[in-house]
């Protein structure tokens, strides 16, 4: 049996008449750009990540580059990011003038410690971004009471993580304003690219808003230098679809989990996930960690089995950010993670069977 690293079909499927009405729904309304569609998407996800605004956005790197432009961060100002994430939490910070500080992650989780925060705060410091890694909620009350103490602002990065939660509250509610994507793959994906930010603070929201559609709130006339960066009309009506699917998707995605640690249990030299106390996992990806990560993942592409790596390089050895002057050994939790992660298939519809064969492969090295 081959075994895809993912795959839309079980998902898409069912849905196919349910996708194909709203698309007829947005054709017939004539109405393309922030309309009815966006407007009830915003309400639902609202609802579901149990915040009091949502504001829909064409992208995740564009949500948290609006969140940290409605907190007023920009040039001379440092803001705490993980070591080890996708780039574009880093990228965001950059694109707003500001400083990328990065702190190392706890090692069994991935996520972001807060233990080490404090330890990189500087008089510059205005905001901590925790991003919610693979799935995984990081531990944000107590990043949320450091940055209490200090007087920071909490941007999460929530792009991994729809549905994931710390002691029972939803991530992308904790910090003052939020960021996620609805890029394909994500546990809530568009058919394109899309992101949304989150917040209960209603002049934050509205600055979103504004700076979302060019700066402007009337036509015509520009309040400040704003962006083209709207969630369109037919995202909204797929998402719209999709997210009365998305505890589902959930379950099944623990379920999977939950048998990779049963058929997983006892490999040598292999590190399966660990979930914090209080946290929960929503499974965007099910990591693994090998010092022999190149070997197996040639022996599981042998077998027709589909991986890959999230993520090779962090953010700091990226030429990109040569810049900072961060050599090699900078951040050796962040590296050694990097050289040792291994993303096995983890999508909704996969059966215990398909489970049992990428274990069996792995065994089999």
């Amino acid at each position: 049996m081959e075994v895809p690293f993912l795959s839309f079909a079980p998902q898409h499927a069912p849905l196919r008449a349910a996708l194909t009405d709203a698309f007829t729904r947005v054709v017939d309304s004539y109405w393309y750009v922030l309309g009815e569609e966006v407007r009830q998407f915003e309400q639902e996800y609202a609802a579901f990540n149990q915040v009091a605004h949502t504001v829909g956005v064409a992208n995740g790197l564009d949500a948290l580059v609006l969140a940290l432009r409605a907190l007023a961060i920009g040039p001379g100002d440092e803001v705490i990011v993980p070591s080890n994430t996708y780039i574009a939490t880093w990228l965001a910070v950059t694109q707003v003038g500001a400083v990328p500080v990065p702190v190392e992650p706890d090692p069994a989780t991935s996520n972001l410690d807060p233990a080490r925060i404090a330890a990189a705060l500087t008089s510059r410091t205005r905001a901590i971004v925790p991003v919610h890694l693979y799935g995984q909620a990081c531990r944000m009350p107590e990043i949320m009471a450091l940055a209490t103490e200090h007087g920071l602002f909490v941007v999460e990065d929530n792009a991994q993580a729809q549905g994931a939660a710390f002691a029972g509250q939803r991530t992308g509610s904790f910090g003052h304003i939020n960021a996620t994507s609805f890029y394909p793959g994500k546990n809530l994906g568009a058919l394109g690219d899309a992101g949304a930010v989150t917040t209960n603070d209603d002049n934050l929201a509205q600055q979103v808003r504004v700076l979302r559609n060019y700066g402007s709130q009337q036509k015509y006339y520009n309040e400040v230098i704003g962006y083209n960066s709207r969630l369109d009309e037919l995202q909204a009506a797929v998402l719209r679809v999709k997210l009365p699917e998305l505890p589902t998707w959930t379950r099944q995605r623990q379920q999977i989990a939950a048998w990779y640690g049963q058929h997983l249990a006892g490999i040598a030299g292999l590190r399966l996930p660990a979930v914090a106390e209080g946290a929960t996992n929503v499974y965007h990806l099910y990591v693994v960690h090998t010092p022999h990560r190149a070997a197996l993942q040639q022996h599981l592409t042998a077998q027709g089995i589909g991986t890959l790596i999230h993520y090779p390089v962090p953010p700091h050895r990226q030429q990109a950010y040569q810049q900072l002057q961060l050599p090699a050994g900078s951040f050796p939790i962040a590296e050694e993670l990097a050289a040792t992660c291994l993303s096995l298939p983890i999508w909704p519809g996969m059966t215990e069977a398909h489970v049992a064969t990428v274990a069996a492969a792995i065994r089999s090295r």
